[in-house]
């Protein structure tokens, strides 16, 4: 099962040439997920081939339009083009004011549903869950109420070695199998662990969006194998994060390193710096595989044994 995460924007507050404001399209097998949708998101989508349609749940971190500008045109869009699948939204409180403002000065009747749910940014919540994946949110620290978003696969079924079993095993006995449950076939008793290979290591995807530095942020992403964290500035401009409620790179290296994950993305940049490198380096001081989550990157989270 495909598991990517599709940069769409990563400038902060403002847009600057080349770089967009916040949004990441997630896929998870046959399933699309859309975190955050700022300006100019659905023409990203566009550009990297991605269908607005088969986008099922978005996911709104905060209500600063860096973050959310973009929903009412993308919501629009979909409409022009006659999606009639229902859409799901996972946004904070008020949101829905805005969204049915735009909708009423704007005349706007949608062909399909949306079904929209308050976020709760006190504490972790399961929001979506299917039977592959759980999200679950991550409060964080900010001048609005704002959530980050754990993408974590459930635990995965035993692997089933086709040439350890006899032949004519009924389906059922197979699904036992997997789930680690012995079998009584033809009046023996086979057990899953002669038959099967160990699951597979559930991967796991922390987004987390605008928030001062904060290490209660560490133990709601320990050991995820990709943690984006947004680094909106240099550890020399510490005063102006902490006044305005966000991350220095330094300091989401340092949450990477003590959170012990696999892989961490930094963005959010603000838009005066022009070259991202050295806020990739003073991240990588603290935690060395770090990446810039830059416009039209793809990151691919790859099964291990």
């Amino acid at each position: 099962m495909s598991f990517e995460i599709t940069i769409l924007g990563s400038s902060a507050a403002v847009p600057v040439k080349g770089r967009h404001m916040t949004s990441q399209h997630v896929r998870i097998g046959n399933h699309q997920f859309l975190i955050d949708c700022g300006e100019a998101t659905q023409h990203q989508l566009l550009e990297m081939g991605i269908s607005l349609h088969k986008i099922e749940h978005i996911f709104i971190s905060h209500l600063h339009g860096d973050h959310f500008f973009g929903l009412p045109g993308l919501l629009s869009t979909m409409n022009i083009q006659r999606r009639t699948a229902p859409l799901y939204i996972h946004g904070p409180r008020g949101l829905d004011e805005v969204l049915l403002a735009s909708f009423k000065h704007s005349n706007t009747e949608l062909n399909y549903k949306i079904c929209l749910y308050d976020n709760p940014t006190m504490f972790p919540d399961v929001i979506f869950e299917n039977d592959h994946i759980t999200v679950e949110t991550i409060p964080l620290t900010h001048r609005v109420p704002c959530t980050g978003f754990l993408f974590r696969e459930k635990k995965k079924q035993y692997r089933i070695i086709p040439e350890k079993l006899p032949s004519g095993l009924p389906f059922d006995a197979f699904r036992a199998l997997k789930r680690g449950e012995n079998i009584d076939f033809q009046g023996e008793t086979i057990q899953f662990k002669d038959v099967t290979l160990p699951p597979r290591q559930s991967r796991s995807y922390a987004f987390c969006s605008d928030t001062k530095f904060s290490r209660s942020v560490i133990s709601k992403v320990y050991g995820v194998d990709v943690l984006y964290h947004e680094s909106t500035f240099m550890h020399r401009h510490l005063e102006r994060a902490n006044n305005t409620f966000h991350t220095t790179a330094l300091q989401a290296g340092q949450i990477a390193k003590e959170a012990k994950v696999g892989k961490l993305l930094i963005g959010h940049f603000s838009a005066r710096y022009g070259d991202l490198k050295a806020l990739r380096e003073e991240a990588q001081t603290e935690f060395e595989n770090t990446e810039l989550a830059r416009e039209g990157k793809k990151f691919t989270i790859v099964e291990t044994d």
